[in-house]
């Protein structure tokens, strides 16, 4: 789009309906156009396949806007998720769990323990990396044929994923499909309307189109659940344990001095609270 036509009316998926959109800014040749209505933010988008991006590639730091080293930040991602996992036990202890890109699984690693869990993940050797411990893990994307084989949930979760998908308000229907009664959708995102995010702009950490495609507001998820015919039970923003090694590979991305990925440090956790990413619970009614 060009940057002289500055606003455009059309489908906003938290909205459920054309909204007036206008332009902010451009990033990685992408457009960033944003809801006027919910601040919801998009990245305008084209020839980016995500099947090919999303490889062990994106998991260890071959891509300055992936992860600095995944597999070997395992004890410090586990003791993170097991925090999340305490926190959705007091939403929906016990019954069938699915993780939405799952990655190496060790999310469901620390859940297994309190859920009968299963995931999805596009990565081939992330999934079969599950496999090889056990997990029930389905190699692909979040569709209908995905979800008919693992069948329904009573909690189902996405870390770090919905800014990723290409029609998030379709996964999101289509997961509540496959929520059993009073079932629960746990959303982590980051917050485009934080002060953080604001000042930042395009400079923000998690502004890194084409692989993130939307760019969500407590707003826009209260639209969203609304939109869904759920109740947006938690917006918080909490603090996280992040490996050493992460932040320094994000540090240099954001510093425009990328390098090799630094693996050192990757079983040290540090509590890290900037208030730009929130934490969400959906409630199916």
């Amino acid at each position: 789009m060009h940057q002289a036509y500055r606003t455009m009316h059309i489908l906003c998926p938290a909205c459920a309906e054309p909204t007036d959109h206008r332009y902010l800014f451009s990033k990685n040749e992408c457009d960033i156009l944003q809801c006027a209505t919910c601040g919801l933010a998009r990245a305008e988008v084209s020839n980016f396949d995500p099947g090919g991006y999303y490889t062990n590639d994106y998991f260890s730091g071959v891509y300055p806007d992936g992860y600095a080293d995944y597999r070997g930040a395992e004890p410090t991602l586990r003791r993170e998720f097991a925090r999340s996992i305490k926190f959705i036990g007091k939403y929906r202890s016990g019954g069938r769990l699915l993780e939405i890109g799952c990655a190496y699984g060790f999310f469901l690693e620390e859940a297994r323990s309190f859920y009968d869990v299963a995931g999805i993940e596009i990565a081939k050797e992330a999934a079969d990396f599950c496999r090889q411990r056990g997990l029930r893990v389905l190699t692909g994307v979040a569709d209908e044929n995905a979800l008919a084989q693992l069948g329904t949930m009573d909690v189902i979760v996405l870390l770090d994923v919905i800014e990723h998908l290409p029609e998030p308000q379709e996964t999101l229907a289509l997961c509540r499909r496959y929520l059993n009664s009073d079932g629960i959708i746990m959303i982590t995102t980051g917050d485009f309307a934080s002060l953080y995010a604001r000042l930042s702009g395009s400079h923000w950490r998690l502004m890194t189109p084409p692989q993130h495609l939307w760019y969500f507001t407590p707003e826009s998820m209260r639209r969203l659940s609304r939109s869904l015919g759920m109740r947006l039970e938690v917006c918080d923003h909490p603090w996280k344990l992040v490996p050493l090694s992460l932040i320094t590979f994000q540090m240099r991305r954001l510093l425009s001095k990328p390098g090799p990925s630094v693996r050192h440090g990757s079983h040290i956790g540090i509590p890290v609270n900037v208030f730009d990413a929130m934490r969400c619970v959906l409630r199916k009614l």
